[in-house]
């Protein structure tokens, strides 16, 4: 077995997890990973029970192992990414249709959205519209919280540009989870989902992309700017964000509980990234090194209008028995995004103990 360890050895928990993302990794670039577990049975079944103790350490147990969290974050991270073309080796495609593959995401994520669900009280009756105006309402202009004063009046520029290395995992592939929601019929509302989409991918020119503004920050920054260059420093509830988007893009039933999640995100964004690019001109960063946010700040206010007017009503209409779907995916992208930002101030303060 992978984890007979003491379980009260952070680091013998620690290795396992890492031998064990060692052993996944051999199989998702293996030449042929189905018949590769056709051949090794027993090799297959003995990860899969590995998997299946590592679910048990992050869903069942009272502590909640965070060895475990980031080990099946970074796991579905790995296959969802295949999802997307990197512009890399097409050799590196070769297991995207896998069987083996697509039954561990699901055994994976099926656990993991059970425990996400019970982490918040679930919207069951009322009038959705209502519901979602005052939430809206709420989150423009929300009263600051303890994460974001402390992101814009304390750290320092190092910490800034920590914050930057965790976040470009998503700024450099931004709105990729929007664009698998466009396709099918056309009406309103998937025009004006384009429409966003169009604007998040600078209307067509790469010098105005959103993601191209994350670049520059990063080298203005002196980081990195290729993509998954700080994967290693991204935590576990900041992946979960990322594979979030991905679990409710990918099942069409799904719709609109994504839609919810997404008018939270196009709400509270101007004001979070605030509290970023207020930091940025503290420390002197630059127009350069705050461009992101602040076409951001500039930009999400308007999207966030239409996402309500003429997305989120919309539906709401047509699919009225479902409308509290919206509200439901609207609170769960709020209690994830919170939570991630809460992890990125704690990866920051570790940075403060360390110096």
């Amino acid at each position: 077995m992978y984890f007979n360890a003491d379980k009260n050895s952070s680091v013998l928990l620690e290795y396992a997890y890492h031998e064990l993302e060692g052993e996944f990794l051999d199989l998702l670039n293996s030449d042929d990973l189905d018949r590769f577990v056709t051949q090794n049975p027993l090799k297959a079944e003995k990860f899969n029970a590995a998997v299946d103790e590592c679910l048990f350490d992050a869903f069942e147990n009272d502590e909640g192992y965070s060895d475990a969290h980031l080990f099946i974050q970074r796991l579905l991270y790995r296959i969802n990414r295949l999802k997307l073309f990197w512009y890399d080796e097409l050799e590196n495609y070769t297991n995207e249709h896998s069987t083996f593959l697509f039954s561990l995401r699901l055994k994976v994520e099926n656990a993991w959205q059970d425990w996400e669900r019970g982490k918040i009280a679930w919207f069951n009756s009322g009038n959705p519209i209502s519901a979602l105006q005052y939430r809206v309402k709420e989150d423009i202009q929300p009263e600051p919280s303890s994460d974001g004063l402390f992101i814009r009046n304390k750290i320092s520029k190092c910490e800034y540009q920590h914050l930057l290395a965790i976040t470009s995992i998503d700024g450099l592939v931004e709105a990729s989870q929007l664009s698998r929601m466009l396709g099918g019929v056309g009406n309103e509302v998937q025009t004006m989902l384009t429409r966003i989409l169009w604007e998040e991918y600078g209307s067509g020119k790469l010098n105005r992309k959103h993601s191209t503004h994350f670049a520059t920050m990063l080298d203005e920054c002196n980081l990195d700017s290729t993509p998954e260059a700080y994967f290693d420093i991204v935590p576990w509830e900041v992946l979960a964000n990322f594979n979030h988007s991905f679990f409710l893009s990918e099942r069409k039933k799904k719709y609109l509980y994504y839609i919810g999640g997404l008018l939270y995100t196009e709400v509270s964004v101007p004001a979070a990234f605030e509290h970023i690019k207020l930091a940025g001109e503290r420390l002197n960063i630059g127009d350069k090194g705050i461009s992101y946010w602040a076409i951001h700040i500039a930009e999400d206010i308007r999207h966030g209008q239409w996402m309500l007017d003429d997305v989120v009503l919309p539906l709401v209409k047509k699919y009225h028995k479902h409308a509290s779907d919206i509200v439901q995916g609207y609170d769960q992208q709020k209690f994830i995004s919170t939570r991630s930002t809460s992890a990125i101030v704690k990866s920051i303060l570790k940075i403060e103990l360390t110096n």
